[in-house]
Formats: structure tokens, sequence, C-alpha cells
């Protein structure tokens, strides 16, 4: 493995940051707020399946008399 001096190391490491490529503003609220919205979803998606196996154990379970 080839051996870096510091000095390469730092100028290789300003190198590549200087390649990032940061998100606008606009960008991060937009996925940000995707997030979120589908978070939500979720959220009611299962809340929703929750209440209909509920209901439906519970009209089993009393079905049988419990």
């Amino acid at each position: 493995m080839a051996r870096t001096n510091p000095v390469q190391f730092i100028q290789q490491t300003r190198a590549e940051i200087a390649k990032i490529v940061w998100p606008t503003r606009r960008e991060v609220l937009l996925t940000t707020l995707m997030v979120v919205l589908l978070a939500g979803l979720a959220a009611a998606f299962f809340s929703l399946v929750d209440i209909v196996i509920r209901f439906g154990l519970t009209g089993i379970l009393s079905y049988f008399g419990t």
C-alpha cells in the first residue's frame, strides 16, 4: 500500500470535499415534506389495519362466547 504524507492527505481530502454537491434549501424542504407525508400515510394505514383486525378478532371471540 502506498503511503501518503500528511500534506498530500490534506490536499486529497480537500479535493474530495470540493466534489460534494450539497442539496438546495428547496430540495431539503421538499424531501422533508415527503418524508413527513409518507410517515403520516403509513401511520394512518397501519392504524386502519389495526382497527380492522381488532374488530374481526372481537367478533370472532364474541361468537365463541368468551
